[in-house]
């Protein structure tokens, strides 16, 4: 059971495991079915273990998680969710088809050839179209992205726990534009066809036509910045549409609009966002772990490493304006 789970920071520096996998391997959750801890993962858990709470009208503060050597290592994971919470705020899991774990700096991955048309009916003695599955001539390197949180134990022990949260969050929001910003660069360089605005400003019959470049593939999903949203937004087609989720900005062809700030107020990129993009992770979050159990956070470093490759060129378009 969760009280006997023997907490150390090894836990943090097992080969292909993170802190919260090893947690689960020593405690899984599946022995917890229909009891009332069952909507708690292994982490959280230990929580509740130390009666350590970090929301709430009764959020503790940061001291708490230093009363017994054990409970001091929970620390780090309370701060690498916090910044994870913020990165994955961003729109990176709304335009990603995929996202690949890989082992190093580098990622080969696949390109796919398959400008054979599909509409030609094939006769029973002639060799079939080929469509080429393939390795990459070349390695997508990945881009690390640090941040050095300079923090005393002494500045934040009496800090509430929801309040610390917030403000790591908000590093992990600006990690996560950043990446964001990388991944708009890449479907920009690698998009199918790029179409300019009838006019000097957008209009619906500009979106109209974004739509109607999708031949195999589907409008779902538009990135505009919050410039350009605003415009679109304003128009009177707009008021036609929809959405299921309050606050979510819908066209009334059913493509979701996207606020990316990261975007210039000159370009909309429109996706198919089942079959537009590969996000490749190098590594999740890392951090110094144990100098942060150990009360020396004087510095905090966050990092992580990632990539983007567009998988079907034809799954993304450009609207352009002068």
């Amino acid at each position: 059971m969760y009280n006997n789970v023997r907490l150390e920071k090894g836990l943090y520096h097992l080969s292909n495991k993170s802190f919260t996998e090893a947690l689960e391997a020593l405690d899984p959750s599946n022995q917890y079915i229909d009891t009332p801890l069952e909507k708690l993962d292994a982490y959280e858990r230990q929580l509740k273990r130390f009666d350590i709470r970090i929301s709430g009208a009764d959020c503790d503060r940061v001291e708490k998680f230093f009363t017994s050597t054990e409970s001091a290592v929970l620390f780090p994971e309370f701060i690498r969710r916090a910044i994870r919470q913020g990165i994955d705020s961003s729109v990176l899991s709304d335009i990603s088809a995929v996202n690949t774990e890989c082992c190093s700096s580098q990622y080969m991955g696949c390109a796919i050839d398959d400008n054979v048309s599909y509409d030609s009916v094939t006769a029973q003695t002639n060799a079939l179209p080929i469509t080429k599955i393939t390795e990459n001539n070349s390695p997508l390197s990945l881009n690390k992205y640090a941040r050095a949180i300079h923090i005393s134990y002494e500045a934040v022990r009496k800090q509430r726990l929801d309040v610390l949260a917030v403000m790591l969050k908000s590093v992990g929001v600006k990690l996560g534009n950043a990446v964001v910003k990388a991944a708009v660069t890449v479907l920009k360089s690698s998009a199918g066809s790029s179409t300019a605005a009838a006019g000097s400003n957008f209009a619906y019959n500009d979106l109209a036509k974004l739509c109607g470049k999708f031949k195999d593939f589907n409008l779902n999903t538009v990135l505009a910045s919050p410039a350009i949203l605003a415009e679109i937004l304003t128009m009177d087609q707009m008021l036609e549409s929809s959405s299921e989720n309050p606050g979510e900005a819908m066209l009334p062809f059913g493509a979701r609009i996207l606020k990316t700030a990261q975007l210039d107020d000159k370009t909309i990129i429109g996706i198919d966002k089942d079959f537009a993009l590969e996000m490749v992770t190098g590594t999740d979050i890392i951090m110094e772990t144990d100098k942060l159990i150990d009360n020396q956070m004087s510095t905090i470093t966050v990092s992580l490493q990632t990539g983007f490759r567009t998988i079907m060129n034809d799954a993304v378009h450009i609207l352009t304006k002068a």
